[in-house]
């Protein structure tokens, strides 16, 4: 890895970087602005992206390839983890919002565009990276990413599965990707999931695989294990989202050694994409997750790296759980 220098430095930003997303990123697009002044304005600011499009192809040999990717997992605080790590002055971010998503849905579009997604070579004392919470989950992007970095580092944010499946929950419906309440939703994921992985690593795309894997998701440890078998456990960081966010001084210290950065203080880190929600999980479903995942984190504490656990609370008392998730296994 790249060593910056030793020299510990002081800045301040609030927000992302400005970026463009992937979807509208290699065309023209259309555009829905109204009135002819604002549709121009929308056209010229097409062609200029268009441009800039056409020349990132044309240097893509001279751009830098990650160092490190931040892996996932999905509402466990990657995009603020990514914005945190972008900010060190060392560290320069990908062209497109946080990545590229390449090594999961945009592996069809070659390894030119996907280098072509990254700054120009600065000298060796930058580096770059980028951020994805499906490469983790992803069944065939941990192979993709070890064959085509094969020393790149990686960073996991991870989440209390419990609550991190209900953020998942409320987030897909907020974005209208789910209409399915908490509970009918997780009673029914087995059946929504069945012969997704199979399509994914056939090179389909899966909306289910993506969307409804409230329980899935929150396996850790099976994810860790297969990412291990092609990526050394020294290379792997697992940061703990709770403690990022109650201490992120002593979190970044920990990610500036592991990538080989100069100590680096950010003035203010505010948390991104955090999201307060009306409504409160149902006892009902939080008795049953806790269940649920204590042998998966049980097996996830056993792993290399991992020196931390979530604490688990006291079952709130019920009758006995809603008829929707009495078919729900018990068990891994």
């Amino acid at each position: 890895m790249r060593s910056p220098g030793s020299m510990s430095c002081k800045t301040s930003r609030t927000g992302l970087r400005p970026g463009t997303g992937v979807s509208s990123w290699m065309a023209i697009g259309t555009v829905t602005e109204s009135g002819g002044e604002q549709a121009q304005m929308g056209s010229k600011r097409n062609v200029i992206r268009m441009g800039g499009n056409v020349l990132a192809l044309a240097t893509s040999r001279a751009r830098l390839l990650p160092s490190f990717l931040v892996i996932g997992t999905k509402r466990g605080g990657s995009t603020s983890l990514y914005d945190y790590v972008t900010r060190h002055p060392a560290v320069l971010p990908a062209r497109v919002e946080k990545g590229s998503h390449y090594f999961d849905v945009n592996y069809g579009r070659g390894w030119t565009w996907f280098r072509s997604t990254f700054p120009l070579a600065r000298g060796s004392d930058v580096i770059t990276g980028e951020a994805s919470p499906y490469y983790m989950f992803h069944p065939l992007a941990a192979e993709r990413f070890a064959a085509a970095l094969p020393e790149v580092r990686l960073i996991a944010s991870l989440r209390d599965p419990v609550t991190r499946a209900w953020s998942q929950h409320q987030y897909e419906t907020k974005r209208g990707f789910e209409d399915l309440p908490f509970e009918e939703a997780l009673a029914r994921e087995a059946e929504r999931l069945a012969g997704q992985e199979e399509r994914v690593r056939a090179g389909e795309e899966s909306f289910a695989h993506r969307h409804h894997t409230y329980l899935a998701r929150g396996r850790y440890a099976e994810q860790l294990e297969r990412i291990y078998q092609l990526v050394p456990p020294e290379r792997v960081l697992v940061v703990r989202s709770e403690d990022m966010f109650a201490d992120p001084a002593a979190a970044l210290a920990r990610i500036w050694r592991f990538l080989g950065l100069a100590d680096h203080q950010l003035e203010d880190v505010p948390v991104l994409k955090a999201n307060r929600y009306e409504q409160g999980m149902p006892a009902a479903a939080r008795a049953y997750l806790q269940s649920y995942y204590e042998p998966h984190n049980q097996r996830l504490y056993r792993l290399p790296g991992i020196d931390f656990r979530w604490e688990a609370e006291a079952p709130a008392a019920a009758a006995g759980p809603p008829e929707r998730l009495a078919s729900l296994p018990s068990q891994p």
